[in-house]
């Protein structure tokens, strides 16, 4: 028995689940330590069905579990994001009185965050003892999938010591909740804190630097990776990918696509999509045909970036095929996302009727970007009563977006239809709607701020005013004349 469990176990730590299972069944007798191996190595290798099919055999022959036990069932049902299945095995550890040691605690912590239940989680943690850098990540990762930034923070300025993980965790969850700024401000605080980076910091950082459009912070973490020799895995590549084509470098994109030692379809859709992002339709196009070449299969997000690549590029006739063929040849069913590229396509190209026949068709209910879609598409061409038509459905959808009132009103402004273009602003006041300032912002030697209108939050605000008046006075535009009176007669700080 002892040969045949080593044997196991190694077996299973090689990742040669099929002949560890071989050896399993070939076993004359098994105890508690051969099943453990097997069903915990299905459960490392994602088999959660696998091993929670093991554990009801295990039960069959008679064999009581025991803690290792079920830190691999309550693991499974993590996987599988199954509440019913894990509360029922939380209940048996407690009914049968198992030992709640500091690793069952946090895989039943971890299986109710990933099954979206923080309360049962947050129970858990506050009856623990003694909580480990695991526990605390645990619930960092739990604050941060509700958008409980301030918790999470709190939590995780309150660990004694930290390492890798807990900094990943966090400084994730501020840029999965869009914070990416907070995100590069808590990486550099790791750094001084002396904690190494690895490959899954590098994967948040450089998201944040897509989302800001950092592309000097992007470059720096490129060569962090290099001078550190950290693995170009596929995840690590796909995400320069992302971040050199979001911050506006197609030709660094493609040189790390070029150079990654191995590409999967995500890979692929990344570099499909900024092909498409920087308007190089033909490639983008080009590029998928040579991805379903070498026979990978093409997802609903690799065909939303080969539709965008077909709007981009005014390709109506490959739009048409590739949207037909998501069905025909991959069985992949239209989502949203493209319909209003299809809808956007057709319309930019002027076939409005077309474009609404599509929405009218849709086999989902069409949501604000669809609708939209359609309404920029009217108003480009000059079709005020289709956009009229568009422009109600999204007031219907979301009659508090202040943007829609204000488009719809130049509009009937562009028709000369001034009447129900004031009807369309009293309206907008009547319903209390208030037009959302906008937010720009700009990245100057890796550090980014945010402007928002007639901001002066900046302590350089009055020099940023003073250079905007001399860019006026230079740029010889006439729609600056009355912002260039009003600034020499009230001062900088009055510009609007």
């Amino acid at each position: 028995m002892y040969v045949h469990n080593g044997v196991i176990h190694f077996l299973v730590s090689s990742g040669e689940l099929e002949l560890a299972g071989k050896v399993f069944d070939e076993s004359c007798v098994r105890d508690l330590v051969s099943w453990n191996s097997l069903i915990n190595g299905y459960v490392r290798s994602g088999g959660a069905k696998e091993a929670i099919g093991l554990y009801r055999k295990m039960q069959e022959e008679g064999v009581e579990p025991d803690e290792v036990t079920m830190i691999g069932i309550v693991s499974s049902c993590a996987q599988l994001e199954d509440l019913k299945l894990g509360r029922d095995f939380h209940k048996y550890i407690e009914d049968h009185g198992l030992n709640l040691t500091i690793p069952l605690s946090n895989a039943l912590m971890d299986m109710y965050v990933k099954c979206g239940n923080l309360e049962s989680a947050q129970r858990i943690f506050d009856d623990m003892e003694k909580k480990t850098i695991v526990s605390c990540t645990t619930m960092i990762v739990g604050y941060t999938r509700l958008g409980l930034l301030d918790a999470a923070r709190k939590l995780f300025d309150e660990m004694p010591e930290k390492d890798v993980v807990p900094w990943n965790a966090i400084i994730g969850g501020y840029v999965q909740a869009k914070c990416s700024k907070e995100a590069l401000t808590l990486f550099h605080e790791m750094q001084d804190a002396g904690i190494d980076p690895d490959e899954v910091t590098m994967v948040s950082c450089l998201s944040a630097c897509s989302q800001l459009g950092a592309l000097d912070v992007g470059i720096w973490i490129h060569h962090y990776i290099e001078k550190h020799k950290l693995h170009l895995n596929v995840v690590l590549g796909t995400a320069l990918i992302d971040m050199y084509a979001k911050c506006g470098n197609i030709t660094k994109a493609l040189q790390v696509f070029h150079e990654m030692p191995s590409r999967n379809s995500l890979t692929w859709t990344s570099i499909i999509g900024a092909l498409a992002l920087h308007g190089n339709a033909h490639d983008a196009l080009s590029y998928f045909s040579e991805m379903v070449e070498v026979g990978l299969r093409p997802d609903e997000v690799t065909f939303l970036g080969v539709l965008s690549a077909c709007s981009h590029g005014g390709l109506v006739e490959e739009g048409r095929k590739y949207f037909t063929q998501m069905t025909s040849k991959f069985s992949l069913s239209p989502q949203l996302k493209h319909y209003s590229c299809m809808v956007d396509l057709l319309g930019r190209a002027g076939l409005l009727d077309e474009a609404e026949e599509l929405v009218k068709s849709m086999a989902v209910e069409p949501d604000a970007v669809v609708w939209g879609a359609l309404f920029f598409a009217c108003r480009m061409h000059g079709n005020f009563v289709m956009g009229e038509r568009a422009a109600l459905k999204l007031l219907e959808l979301d009659p508090h977006d202040s943007g829609i009132y204000v488009l719809l009103a130049n509009m009937y402004g562009d028709a000369n239809m001034w009447e129900e273009a004031g009807k369309v602003r009293k309206m907008m006041r009547e319903r209390g709607v208030e037009k959302t300032p906008g937010c720009s912002s700009i990245e100057v030697n890796g550090t980014v701020y945010e402007f928002i209108v007639r901001d002066k939050s900046h302590p350089e605000s009055e020099k940023i005013y003073g250079s905007l008046i001399q860019l006026t006075r230079q740029s010889g535009f006439a729609e600056f004349t009355y912002g260039l009176s009003e600034l020499e007669t009230h001062g900088a700080s009055n510009l609007t």
